[in-house]
């Protein structure tokens, strides 16, 4: 065999290796294109589905608010007549279900009592459990872990076991405070009067209060430790008090933390139904959880999903706008929580 015929043999032998060098390499960057695609796409059925799961029941939630309950034991999935004929009935029924859960329900005194609770205990409870949390994140002193493990211990506690101690322990300090008061009363010429924490939002403020402390002082405690120390000790070399450190620099450092804890109390305080049952008895001072419960139950009766669902919105919508408005805060909070300075 010639020189030149043995050359171009281990040419050709070389270019036959190198194509499938090649080719072996194009099929496994294939393959793993393949999986890698494969398994992005996994994840997005798994997203979507999750989506799918959470927003569907809210929008069904939704779009049945504006239909009659006709329209609801007849079609209960379909897209109410109100969005796909738009004339004047379906415009009518469109107002009707919000009209009557918001006036004739009486929804709007439920609506304005649970944003009266709610902020007024949301406030006590962040004005409480930020200076406590502060102290015991900066400044160790003697009891100060028994200290907040006690707080803590009230984590462990479900709520329906205090319920009925809860009951007659507010009617002890309502007799008490009845007690003590009236003499005070007499001098100013008040006559008898009653102090009762019991069917009254000042009781269930306090309920909220002291159920919602433990949680927010044991979140507040861990982001107050991921703060650096040299800010308040350069505020205090500058001149600064202890309580102007806290309030000018240390608290607003803390912000993403008190946006987080404001919004799962708000949330539960919005929800929260077994404490207001028990101790909200007159109809004008009911929350919305409680008017929901009623608001269903009209006319003999009779249920008016239109208006029940007309209801679940109105409650919906406020945590929703909450949420929206500070989700930004509330991630940046929670990983900033996780994290050490």
């Amino acid at each position: 065999m010639s020189e030149p015929a043995i050359k171009i043999a281990g040419i050709c032998a070389g270019a036959s290796v190198l194509a499938m060098v090649v080719s072996a390499g194009i099929a496994w960057a294939s393959r793993r294109r393949f999986r890698d695609c494969l398994a992005k796409t996994l994840i997005y059925m798994v997203l979507v589905s999750y989506l799918a799961i959470v927003t569907v029941p809210l929008l069904w939630v939704f779009y049945t608010s504006v239909k009659p309950t006709v329209e609801i034991y007849a079609n209960p999935f379909g897209i109410p007549k109100a969005l796909t004929h738009r004339d004047a009935e379906s415009i009518a029924q469109l107002k009707e279900n919000y009209e009557n859960a918001w006036v004739k329900s009486q929804f709007s005194k439920f609506f304005f009592s649970s944003v009266k609770v709610g902020t007024i205990s949301l406030l006590a409870v962040l004005v409480l459990s930020s200076t406590a949390a502060y102290i015991l994140a900066r400044f160790p002193f003697f009891g100060s872990r028994a200290l907040y493990f006690y707080f803590l211990s009230g984590l462990m506690v479900p709520m329906q076991l205090v319920l009925v101690p809860l009951f007659f322990g507010y009617t002890y300090a309502s007799e008490f405070l009845t007690a003590v008061c009236r003499p005070i009363f007499h001098v100013f010429g008040q006559g008898d009067v009653t102090v009762s924490l019991h069917d009254t939002h000042t009781g269930l403020i306090l309920i909220y209060v002291a159920v919602s402390l433990p949680f927010t002082i044991f979140i507040l405690t861990s982001f107050f430790k991921t703060l650096p120390g040299q800010l308040r000790e350069a505020a205090i070399i500058d001149g600064c008090s202890e309580i102007g450190a806290f309030w000018h620099l240390m608290l607003p450092l803390a912000k993403p933390g008190l946006v987080t804890v404001s919004i799962f109390n708000f949330i539960g305080m919005w929800n929260e139904y077994l404490f207001a049952l028990v101790f909200i008895q007159t109809e004008k001072l009911k929350t919305l959880p409680l008017g929901l419960a009623s608001v269903s139950i009209v006319a003999q009766y009779k249920s008016d999903f239109g208006l029940m669902f007309a209801g679940l919105v109105i409650a919906m919508v406020p945590t929703i706008v909450v949420y929206l408005i500070l989700q930004q805060r509330l991630t940046r909070g929670i990983t900033m929580g996780a994290l050490k300075g």
